[in-house]
């Protein structure tokens, strides 16, 4: 960046931040953070303010339309504890921003991402690498932004190991919780022979008689943010933070809640060539043709005046799906459809199959993940259920209502934060609200959008209105971006 002075041109460089985080899309991913990843530096880098970097370890699951376009950069070794581990270090350019991938067959060269025996060791050599990575570069960032327990040893290394290292003594750090469920936590034992700390650094990292890594990185970052407002006020509280709302409180002077967004050139039924026609804010006609095919596809009575009721989801309790079990024959009594596609715990499968075999004529249960048959879901139905129990930000209630699909949703978290309630004012809004965690209270409020799609004038202003709603990264990337610019 040229900035001009009266005499002469000054070189500016660039204000740079390296996002460390486990998982990103489209490269290889499980959840709502691998979508984080994917999206939000290609926003922050847009501004061109700022040079955006982002590494993740290289998986066996990584996406085949992408392992061949990747560049070796070289390998180094990284010392942890007692071993001394192969890194190789690949790149790519994906829209503006830089990827790096780090190798290790031993670590990563398996099926799946999470859940083996050894993550506390595998995660701590991606976190140490990932810092060993910038020397290894001569890229030192301004801001270091991590994200999970899984990234957290970044912060933490950066704080105690590096923090007096020529190059990484000025750089600032950042610490997103996506979940605080999920926490990295182990027996003490693992401090020196798995991440390679000595004991000065266990208060720290301390939390509950175990090494907690989410603990430990929120007390050593510079900032704390979570991913919605509401989410960074609810964990103060037991019933949110699993444990640790005494660490959540004691670092609230450094916390902040930025709502996440969605990439609304993927998530676009003007666009979406998975959905069975396109279609706009301001001509529907293809969202009727969705409906009808979604229904012919699930062998569905064709009814178009019947509303479908869309539940997407993990099917495991802290996503609502007890409410929706406890009312599910009063509900289905209802003039509607109803469409669940998930996987889950196994009572909850075999409860809502169950319920498919009863109602054969107005339920659809789908037991799986798929990706092609989200979208046709999102655009063919009519009305989005979300009832979640707790839910940090949600990202299916916003591709939901881009999809004028209403959603109807519990006040926690992200929801609040993203889903004005029409029912309370019958003026504005995007959807639909209930507050408490009741099955009768959903109930109500469904039956109340249920009621109201019958009005098919008011209805259309309603998903005219829910489609029109900005979810996009570029208001999230302005508030982080206002957050690194403070830091510095």
């Amino acid at each position: 960046m040229a900035k001009t002075t009266k005499n002469k041109v000054v070189i500016q460089k660039k204000k740079s931040v390296l996002f460390i985080a486990s998982e990103a899309n489209p490269f290889a991913g499980t959840g709502g953070l691998a979508d984080v990843i994917g999206s939000l530096p290609k926003a922050l880098a847009k501004s061109g303010e700022f040079d955006v970097r982002v590494v993740i370890p290289l998986y066996k699951d990584f996406s085949s339309l992408y392992r061949d376009k990747l560049r070796f950069v070289g390998n180094f070794n990284v010392p942890l504890s007692w071993r001394n581990q192969y890194c190789g270090v690949f790149e790519y350019d994906y829209e503006g921003v830089k990827f790096y991938f780090l190798d290790n067959e031993f670590y990563f060269l398996r099926d799946g991402l999470y859940g083996f025996y050894d993550d506390g060791e595998r995660f701590a050599f991606f976190s140490k690498a990932s810092l060993d990575l910038m020397r290894y570069l001569d890229f030192y960032p301004d801001i270091v932004h991590a994200h999970d327990w899984q990234s957290a040893l970044s912060v933490i290394y950066l704080k105690t190991k590096y923090r007096y290292e020529y190059g990484y003594d000025k750089i600032k750090t950042m610490f997103t919780i996506h979940n605080i469920e999920y926490q990295g936590k182990y027996g003490k034992e693992v401090l020196g022979d798995v991440v390679g700390l000595d004991d000065g650094c266990y208060a720290d990292l301390e939390y509950d008689n175990c090494i907690n890594l989410l603990k430990g990185a929120m007390v050593l970052s510079d900032v704390v943010s979570t991913v919605s407002p509401t989410y960074a006020e609810e964990i103060k509280y037991d019933f949110f933070s699993h444990g640790l709302s005494p660490i959540v409180n004691a670092v609230s002077y450094k916390t902040v809640g930025i709502l996440n967004g969605i990439d609304q050139t993927v998530y676009n039924p003007e666009l979406d060539d998975r959905t069975f026609a396109k279609y706009t804010a301001n001509d529907l006609s293809g969202k009727a043709v969705c409906k009808k095919e979604l229904q012919k596809m699930l062998g569905l009575p064709e009814k178009e005046n019947v509303p479908i009721i869309a539940m997407i989801s993990r099917l495991v309790g802290h996503k609502g799906v007890d409410l929706l079990k406890c009312v599910i024959d009063e509900l289905l009594c209802e003039k509607v459809q109803l469409v669940i596609l998930g996987k889950g715990e196994k009572q909850y499968e075999e409860f809502f199959k169950k319920v498919q075999d009863e109602y054969n004529t107005k339920c659809r249960t789908i037991i799986a993940y798929n990706k092609d048959l989200s979208s046709k879901i999102y655009s063919g139905a009519d009305i989005f259920l979300m009832p979640s129990k707790s839910e940090p930000c949600g990202l299916s209630q916003m591709i939901a209502a881009k999809y004028g699909t209403v959603p109807v949703v519990r006040k926690t978290g992200g929801l609040a934060d993203s889903i004005t309630p029409y029912n309370l004012d019958r003026k504005g809004g995007n959807g639909f609200r209930f507050d408490n965690y009741n099955a009768h209270e959903m109930l109500y409020v469904l039956k109340d959008a249920v009621f109201t799609y019958g009005d098919k004038e008011t209805w259309n202003k309603l998903v005219k209105t829910a489609m029109d709603t900005d979810f996009s990264w570029k208001k999230s990337a302005t508030e982080y971006e206002k957050v690194y610019n403070k830091l510095l």
